[in-house]
């Protein structure tokens, strides 16, 4: 860890210092060509840091100074474990202790506990989280037999549940995965469309072969199909069949309508767990048709072993722009909602006037 000395360097302002173990490359701690030093100097305009060999100094605003403070010590943390820091992770720091100072984050949940949470490796690539709310999303699969994952694209929603999923199966802790989506642009109609059933079925679930890609060893994943191990099947066919000693993902499931949702629901079977993920935002079901995603909140809330975790924007762990894309779209819905409400209030509407 590191060693701080803070003094005092006139009103207001405070003085800290950390000198970095011998062990650590200075370049592991602020990255090639001082890339992480960058991301930290952008992130504390009024504090002034510098570097000095291995020891850095850190010159600002008491409460400034504490959070640079704490960031140094978790990413010596992280650099502990053996694992690099990157500036998405800096970042990602910064925003959780931020978070934590404002009384809006887990004062008991790190940083490094978050970004050091190893889920799967494969082919020299760990998936873990990257965010506050992923860690306790991951941690509510853990704890929990049904977990709904909500949250905008990006999130890590299907992907960390199909981790752990693989995670599971290679523990032994399940015998199968069974991954599914509704067909909602073919509303489940497969039969009208060409070709055998894969090929049928494909275009709706093609992510879902393309994060087990990023999970298994490609050619293992014919052999695990071919013996059951590995299911990969639109929502129709769940209808039916009772689930044992499985680990259950429905994708996109806003895009189920509430009798879709309960049928699926209720195929678990003993020893087996169920991850449903979906964003309440992109619904694509035909005009009128109620979201089982949407209805399942209000039906489930409360009920023992049943969790719902809620992803946002600050969650996205694609492209910086997508975060800002979600929030963007966010006030415009918003904005949009209001006026109609604002609208159908107004003169000659007929709200408020007696008949």
């Amino acid at each position: 860890m590191t060693q701080t000395t803070p003094t005092r360097a006139g009103s207001g302002q405070q003085t800290a210092r950390f000198t970095v173990p011998a062990k650590h490359p200075m370049v592991t701690v602020l990255g090639s060509g001082d890339s992480l030093l960058r991301v930290i100097e952008d992130a504390f305009p009024e504090t002034d840091i510098h570097v000095r060999g291995n020891e850095i100094s850190a010159t600002g605003e008491a409460a400034e100074v504490a959070l640079v403070q704490r960031l140094f010590d978790e990413m010596m943390l992280v650099l502990r474990t053996g694992q690099p820091m990157t500036e998405d992770a800096v970042e990602r720091s910064i925003s959780m202790l931020r978070a934590q100072e404002n009384g809006t984050g887990e004062a008991d949940e790190t940083p490094a506990e978050v970004l050091t949470q190893n889920i799967l490796s494969n082919r020299g690539r760990t998936i873990r989280p990257k965010t506050l709310n992923q860690k306790r999303y991951v941690d509510a699969i853990d704890k929990h037999t049904v977990v709904f994952g909500i949250g905008p694209a990006g999130t890590g929603k299907t992907y960390l549940a199909m981790a752990k999923a693989v995670q599971a199966l290679q523990a032994k802790q399940v015998t199968r995965i069974i991954l599914t989506r509704p067909a909602v642009e073919a509303g489940e109609r497969l039969g009208y469309l060409p070709g055998t059933l894969y090929e049928k079925i494909d275009p709706y679930l093609r992510p879902l072969y393309d994060a087990l890609h990023d999970m298994l060893d490609p050619d293992s994943i014919p052999r695990l199909m071919a013996a059951g191990t590995i299911e990969v099947a639109p929502l129709a066919y769940m209808r039916g069949r009772t689930l044992n000693d499985a680990f259950i993902i429905l994708d996109e499931a806003q895009n189920t309508n509430p009798e879709q949702m309960k049928m699926f629901l209720t195929r678990l079977g003993f020893d087996s767990k169920i991850v449903i993920t979906g964003d309440v935002t992109q619904i694509d079901l035909p005009g009128g048709t109620k979201s089982g995603l949407r209805q399942v909140q209000e039906i489930l809330a409360g009920v023992e072993d049943v969790h719902f975790s809620q992803l946002t924007s600050g969650d996205v762990v694609r492209h910086k722009l997508v975060g800002r894309i979600v929030d963007a779209y966010d006030r415009y819905d918003s904005a949009q909602q209001a006026a109609e409400q604002d609208d159908g209030a107004g003169p000659g509407s007929g709200r408020g006037k007696r008949k």
